[in-house]
């Protein structure tokens, strides 16, 4: 079904997410459409946040909105849909869009494998009616469940439609770029050369298929790495739990402007923590690149001083590899916190792989390897 069908039925004028590969076609029409616009489409942090600005636009306007969102997203959810959405409280009505990643009988990575089991589970624990939409879902069926959902909404009820892969198509492009110069797979070319043997916690996405494809280049063992292949917004986190039990090694954190952006609350607990061993580096391109490179907000926000404000008692930005580098000497010889913001281009290579090992394996090799070090 073309998207542009799709959202005719839908028939709202306010759109709220983040983005998802599942939904590209989505996506792209919203932006080629709207672009960022406060009065008809925002990409917010995660997707609770969208279920928030969404019930503050129905609440000031009376109507209906929509949010859109991958099916990992729906944990972000549950709290905002169970005390405020729901009819027992506000009763706030809105459309869910989910990507269906991970769907029963189709193959897709690990991390996507359990939500897609769960997904539409979760959404009926939810009390949220479903609709799932499929590449051979007709224009009639899509009018007949709208048409069905129009009375649940209208009781402060919300609804979803669950999307299939392939399920909505859409002939326009969109190109996202920025001006930056150094690519993501070279800068953690960098940054393990610097870290050696230190534990590494990468954020999920490219970033942790490229540190496993430069281990595999390098010749180099797979156990200094914790891949956070899903989990988006936590590694952080992991990286401080990590730098707490192990205060005598160095442990880095590779994150994702997104992924911070999606709970930034762990930059305050992190410099409140303070760990002497901890080295955070955010590589930011602007973008949702992993599902797509719809653009984030990391562009016109000030990284360095919220994590000053944090408490970081270090925290640079760099745009080119010379700063990088000593950057990154600097911050391993230094025995205090550490964050560097690394401006990064948007792309990646065409034949860029996925890692080889299972998320078992990966966690197995990476507590063995902790297991030495104090």
């Amino acid at each position: 079904m073309k998207v542009e069908t799709f959202l005719k039925i839908i028939n709202s004028e306010f759109y709220t997410g983040v983005p998802d590969s599942q939904l590209k076609s989505l996506c792209n029409y919203l932006m080629n459409t709207y672009g960022i616009d406060p009065k008809h489409h925002v990409i917010a942090a995660n997707e609770g946040n969208c279920t928030a600005l969404a019930a503050g636009y129905h609440l000031a306007t009376g109507k209906i909105p929509v949010v859109y969102m991958q099916n990992s997203g729906e944990g972000n959810i549950i709290n905002p849909v169970a005390s405020l959405l729901n009819d027992k409280v506000y009763a706030i009505p809105m459309v869910f869009v989910v990507g269906w990643r991970g769907e029963p009988g189709t193959h897709d990575e690990p991390q996507h494998i359990y939500q897609g089991e769960v997904t539409i589970k979760l959404l009926e624990d939810m009390k949220i009616r479903s609709f799932v939409v499929s590449k051979d879902t007709t224009e009639n069926e899509m009018m007949a469940a709208m048409e069905s959902f129009k009375k649940v909404l209208a009781e402060g009820k919300d609804v979803a439609f669950v999307i299939r892969k392939g399920a909505l198509t859409y002939d326009g492009e969109v190109a996202y770029k920025n001006d930056n110069i150094m690519t993501r797979e070279e800068i953690i070319q960098h940054i393990v050369k610097v870290s050696g043997e230190d534990p590494v916690v990468s954020t999920t996405g490219k970033a942790s298929r490229e540190l496993f494809e430069t281990r595999v280049r390098n010749g180099q063992s797979h156990k200094y790495d914790f891949l956070t292949v899903g989990s988006m917004g936590h590694s952080s986190s992991i990286a401080l739990g990590v730098a707490i039990n192990k205060p005598n090694t160095k442990v880095w954190c590779v994150d994702g402007d997104g992924a911070v952006l999606m709970h930034m609350g762990a930059m305050a607990v992190i410099g409140a923590a303070a760990p002497k061993n901890m080295i955070h580096i955010i590589i930011n391109n602007g973008a949702h690149e992993t599902v797509g490179g719809m653009p984030t907000v990391a562009t016109n926000i000030d990284l360095v001083t919220i994590a000053r404000a944090c408490g970081y008692s270090n925290a640079v930005s760099v745009d080119t590899f010379a700063e990088l580098d000593k950057e990154l000497e600097e911050a391993k010889k230094r025995n205090e916190i550490s964050l560097i913001e690394v401006k990064c281009s948007i792309g990646a290579r065409e034949d860029l792989g996925r890692p080889t090992t299972t998320a078992i394996e990966n966690k197995a090799n990476f507590m063995r390897y902790l297991m030495t070090l104090s």
